[in-house]
C-alpha cells in the first residue's frame, strides 16, 4: 500500500472555510504531502489524515525469531544451538567452549 500523503495515496480532508482549507494546503505543501481539500460548510471537518500524517504512530520492533534447537548457535562458535548456548539458557551446566569445556 502506498505512503498516505504520496502521490497515489494523497491525504483527503474536508473543512467548512477557506480559510482552513488555504491554512491545510500551507502545511501540507511545507512537508511535501499530497492533499485533497473540500470545502463544505454544511459538513463537520475530518482533517484526521492531516493529524496522521503530524503524529504517526510509534514504529513497533518485532522481537527477534527464536533460536532453533538445530540452528547454528548465535554465539557464532559453529556448533549447534543445542549443544553449545541452550544448556546455559536453560539453566543446565554450561558447555559453551569459551568455558574450556567441550
Amino acid at each position: 500500500m502506498a505512503r498516505l500523503g504520496s502521490r497515489t495515496r494523497p491525504a483527503i480532508v474536508r473543512v467548512q472555510t477557506e480559510a482552513h482549507a488555504q491554512e491545510i494546503l500551507a502545511v501540507c505543501t511545507a512537508h511535501g504531502w499530497q492533499v485533497i481539500v473540500g470545502v463544505e460548510p454544511d459538513a463537520p471537518e475530518d482533517v484526521s489524515d492531516v493529524h496522521t500524517l503530524l503524529a504517526p504512530e510509534p514504529f513497533s520492533a518485532r522481537p527477534p525469531p527464536a533460536v532453533g534447537r538445530n540452528a547454528p548457535c548465535p554465539c557464532g562458535s559453529g556448533r549447534k544451538y543445542k549443544k553449545c548456548c541452550l544448556p546455559a539458557a536453560a539453566g543446565t551446566r554450561s558447555t559453551h567452549p569459551e568455558n574450556g569445556e567441550t
